[in-house]
């Protein structure tokens, strides 16, 4: 029993340092629930609410996943089905698609070199 005597000591501290940190969380749980209470007061998590609200209500995050996940699809099929003409056909499809987006890509460039030369202009 003297060992446990010895240890004593270590083991009050160690609780009371757990309850005086369990105090402090409390303290700023309550602080941030003041400050909370204070934001919805002037509107601005009203606010914040509202546009979480609407973005959740939004369709063009799952849009864009089926524009991306769909070319995706079509080469793990392409791949597993072993049918040559499929193949071919997303080849054809990602070499027009390369086109394309070079074409786009240098229209907004030509676009951009527009607008800095006019902006260049007027300073």
């Amino acid at each position: 029993m003297g060992p446990l005597l010895s240890m004593l000591p270590t083991i009050l501290k160690t609780g009371a340092s757990v309850f005086a940190n369990r105090q402090k969380a409390k303290i700023l749980m309550s602080d941030a629930e003041l400050l909370h209470a204070q934001k919805m007061a002037t509107g601005e998590v009203e606010y914040q609410a509202q546009i979480r609200q609407s973005n959740d209500q939004g369709y063009k995050d799952e849009f864009v996943l089926i524009l991306v996940s769909a070319p995706v699809l079509l080469l793990i099929w392409s791949v597993f089905s072993g049918d040559p003409d499929i193949q071919m056909k997303l080849d054809l499809f990602f070499e027009k698609l390369a086109v394309y987006l070079f074409g786009i890509s240098q229209f907004l460039s030509v676009l951009l070199h527009q607008y800095m030369d006019l902006k260049q202009q007027t300073l």
